[in-house]
């Protein structure tokens, strides 16, 4: 399958901290560059339902907001690092060469948190050897992929860089985030328009993600970030996983750095930002 070249999106900064409230009527987030409508994350073709999202960022933070519509709001998980992907969800995920960061979050507002190691950097002597990482910790896991099940690939995965570690109860500090919902939650009786969602991502937080990238980022420096949602979609007897992301990565498996979306950040500032606080 040949898939579409990777957008590259523009960060703008914004010139005054936002509130995190899931309130995306804000002047900064009005004035961002808003995505195109999410595609399907296998096949590009337009996403059954329309998802965009923004990016904006200070000296502070990595603002994230998303726009989902979502004719009949769904969301049941309510405990803390709960596998939410198996429900309505919308995902970040932030790479750092040797390790990346995935941030998942549902209607309810709960999120769930993975910080993945590539196991051929897992080594002594680097960044990863210190106890945040040590993997004879409870919540480690060795991880292959979504798509490791067969006998030639049941240990490593598909990938070809091999395995990752995971690590399932790592927390970035300073996190913040909202939802805001635009109809009933879990009551079909009625059509509903969809949720907006609100997220800040710490600089302070990224350090083990960042590596030697400077923090926050400098003007033209460029990360590779996932922009997704995942969905489950009822059709007669049957539900199909519904996936749709900012850029298509040819399965459904978006553990794919590869894959994810260049966001060059740019020291120019949002146009009319300066109420965006209210």
């Amino acid at each position: 399958m040949t898939l579409p070249p990777l957008n590259t999106y523009t960060c703008h900064r914004t010139s005054a901290p936002l509130t995190i409230d899931g309130d995306l009527t804000k002047p900064a987030w009005q004035h961002a560059l808003r995505s195109p409508r999410f595609v399907d994350m296998i096949s590009a073709h337009p996403g059954i339902f329309d998802t965009r999202s923004a990016a904006l960022w200070d000296d502070e933070y990595l603002y994230v907001g998303f726009w989902v519509e979502e004719p009949f709001l769904h969301a049941s998980l309510t405990e803390r690092d709960s596998t939410i992907f198996q429900e309505n969800d919308v995902e970040v995920f932030i790479d750092g060469g040797d390790c990346y960061y995935e941030f998942e979050i549902n209607a309810l507002g709960t999120i769930y948190e993975v910080f993945f190691v590539w196991r051929d950097a897992h080594i002594r002597g680097s960044r990863f050897d210190v106890p945040e990482f040590d993997v004879q910790q409870p919540s480690s896991h060795s991880f292959g992929g979504n798509h490791d099940r067969a006998a030639e690939t049941f240990w490593k995965g598909t990938h070809p860089r091999g395995g990752r570690w995971a690590f399932t109860g790592w927390d970035m500090p300073g996190l913040k985030w909202a939802v805001h919902l635009d109809g009933t939650l879990n009551d079909d009786s009625d059509i509903d328009r969809g949720w907006t969602v609100e997220i800040a991502f710490p600089w302070a937080g990224m350090r083990a993600l960042a590596g030697n990238r400077a923090l926050p980022p400098n003007h033209g420096d460029a990360w590779r970030i996932f922009f997704g949602r995942f969905q489950p979609v009822p059709l007669g007897s049957q539900t199909v996983g519904g996936a749709w992301s900012l850029d298509a990565v040819g399965t459904n498996d978006n553990h794919l750095p590869e894959r994810f979306t260049t966001v060059a950040f740019s020291h120019e500032i949002t146009p009319n930002t300066s109420n965006s606080s209210n």
